[in-house]
């Protein structure tokens, strides 16, 4: 595949080869009433429904399917979501796949790289850690890198996220999109391409976007958070980069607590069961710090839900009704 930067017509292509294998995840248009938000009509993108949990099945998909995997298959390194993804494309088409992650992912996502088969080391306390423990390994192995974020294979994949939901919803004013290495908004900013507001939520534990417009390129950034494991890279990649200088109209950082309370009000509202990573877009929003206008059309992209938040194993055993009334 070429290495020209992405764009509207690749994305395009790209969502065709990719579609047998990845699903059209749903939205879920909400008032604002709903969380004391006025006015406000919120269309969720439910993207936490995609196969292995995230938006990064995408990506995955766009590897396996547009380059040529080697004999020795193919490597990847992540803080949980593109592991498990990159874990279950792989398991599906048949390729060898070796995941490094760091100890901060979590047992969720952990379990679910082993379930789909793949080869699993745990690495190195942050992202970068098991980043640069899958770079040794490419060389001594010749297996196929997968990037979290910074190829433009990943980027197109992440893009069809975008075409996606505006054919779902085209009357769109306005999204917010959660942002770790940037591959998720890179690749929907090279999709919408200034057509609508795009703004990306970051914690405030890991301002890895936000530091890099502020300087002018990307540079090093704290990785910590609540979110460490889907949203805490060292830096945002260099491909998107100039996707987000170009076409990102605002950078909003959350804490920890308002990633949270977006969590549980996604559960108590919506029954809906979001990671940390996946609420943090919604966060910016229910706290108040990105404020609409009357009537604006707010698009949320719900991106991930690998968590353990709702522990199944403690809700009480199914009782027959005849022993119920015993």
């Amino acid at each position: 595949m070429t290495k020209m930067p992405p764009d509207r017509q690749r994305i395009a292509a790209v969502e065709k080869i990719i579609r047998p294998n990845v699903r059209r995840t749903p939205i879920l248009e909400a008032s604002g009433a709903d969380f004391r938000l006025d006015s406000t009509s919120l269309i969720f993108k439910l993207e936490f429904l995609q196969h292995a949990g995230s938006f990064k099945a995408r990506g995955a998909f766009t590897h396996l399917l547009t380059r040529e995997v080697p004999a020795a298959g193919v490597v990847a390194a992540s803080g949980g979501n593109h592991g498990v993804a990159v874990a279950f494309a792989a398991g599906k088409l048949g390729i060898p796949a070796k995941i490094f992650v760091p100890t901060v992912a979590s047992p969720e996502k952990i379990e679910r790289i082993r379930g789909y088969g793949a080869q699993l080391v745990i690495t190195g306390e942050l992202y970068a850690d098991a980043l640069a423990a899958s770079e040794a390994w490419v060389s001594q192995s010749g297996a196929m890198p997968i990037h979290a974020y910074d190829q433009i294979e990943t980027l197109l994949g992440q893009g069809t996220v975008g075409l996606e939901f505006e054919e779902q919803c085209p009357q769109l004013d306005t999204l917010l999109v959660a942002v770790g290495g940037g591959g998720l908004i890179g690749g929907v900013a090279a999709w919408y391409a200034s057509k609508i507001k795009l703004i990306g939520v970051e914690p405030e534990a890991a301002p890895t976007l936000s530091n890099a417009l502020r300087a002018g390129r990307p540079v090093d950034s704290p990785a910590g958070g609540i979110a460490a494991d889907s949203l805490a890279p060292k830096r945002v990649g260099e491909l998107m980069f100039p996707l987000a200088q170009k076409f990102v109209d605002q950078v909003i950082l959350v804490s920890d607590e308002e990633i949270l309370r977006a969590q549980e009000t996604l559960w108590t509202v919506l029954r809906i069961v979001a990671e940390p990573g996946g609420a943090a877009a919604f966060a910016a929003l229910l706290s108040g710090r990105y404020q609409p206008a009357p009537h604006e059309r707010v698009g949320i992209l719900l991106c991930g839900g690998n968590t353990t938040a709702v522990n199944f194993a403690a809700t009480p055993k199914y009782i027959p009704a005849t022993v119920a009334n015993a």
